[in-house]
């Protein structure tokens, strides 16, 4: 039971301490982003290298390093996105009244840096991940990118709930991108193809028997867990819930900023 409570309450907690942890960074004062940043570098480097050094790592502790070394990796391209360091060469409002090419091409132009950053980790991720026997980072790395592009379309489609309010100040604009409206044609293919995926994996994970390693119990308990978060964001963009308590403590370093810039 402990290979499959153990890595929920893992995913749990990185899920939400790492949204928070980067919601507050990208809301503190513009002069202190350089030095997230440097952070978020370093970040990078050691889950690169967490990814190479478990890659031949099939054991328990090799699942868990694993997830987070990838985790790690997403979470510098998170934080340098929010931070508006790599994001595209558009930093303007969606021009008004824009719609098909226009709106699209304005939208890819907004985010055309961070989406070349995020295939180049791609590729190195997969590059580092081809024929090893722990593949729990490879594939951590792909439920990451493949349900946040499903996120970034179905926003731009439309959903009832953008959450334009966690945009920092620097990404403010990006609002301007999404449109709102209770559902678009692709939000039930995205729920339907991530539930069958994820009912999959809860299905392998709790179909193991005593001749099951473990490091597989908790590596598919890890992914399972992972994909069902994705899903519930998905839903949370859609219904009529109120999602902010959840992120409050990431949120704080917003509060009046123009006390925090002000000399003395």
């Amino acid at each position: 039971m402990t290979e499959l409570l153990a890595p929920i309450g893992f995913t749990l907690f990185v899920w939400w301490f790492g949204t928070v942890a980067i919601l507050y960074l990208d809301g503190l004062p513009r002069r202190t982003h350089k030095w997230s940043l440097a952070a978020g570098c370093a970040l990078l480097l050691v889950g690169l290298w967490g990814l190479w050094t478990t890659r031949e790592a099939a054991t328990v502790a090799g699942a868990y390093l694993a997830f987070a070394s990838a985790i790690a990796v997403w979470a510098w391209l998170e934080l340098s996105f929010l931070l508006g360091w790599i994001t595209g060469p558009r930093r303007q409002p969606c021009p008004p009244g824009a719609t098909g090419w226009p709106r699209l091409k304005a939208t890819l132009a907004v985010v055309w840096h961070h989406e070349v950053a995020l295939l180049a980790l791609a590729v190195a991720v997969a590059w580092i991940g081809r024929g090893a026997s722990n593949s729990v980072g490879l594939w951590t790395f792909a439920i990451l990118a493949l349900m946040r592009a499903s996120a970034k379309l179905n926003l731009y489609l439309g959903v009832r709930n953008l959450g334009a309010e966690f945009l920092p100040p620097q990404l403010a604009y990006l609002a301007t991108y999404f449109r709102r409206a209770p559902m678009n044609p692709l939000f039930p293919v995205s729920v339907l193809g991530a539930t069958v995926v994820a009912c999959s994996l809860w299905q392998a994970a709790l179909g193991g028997d005593a001749t099951t390693p473990a490091a597989t119990t908790v590596g598919l308990s890890l992914l399972a867990s992972l994909l069902s978060l994705g899903l519930a964001e998905h839903w949370f963009m859609v219904l009529p819930l109120p999602t902010q308590p959840l992120w409050q403590w990431g949120l704080r370093s917003r509060a009046a900023p123009v006390a925090r810039e002000r000399p003395g």
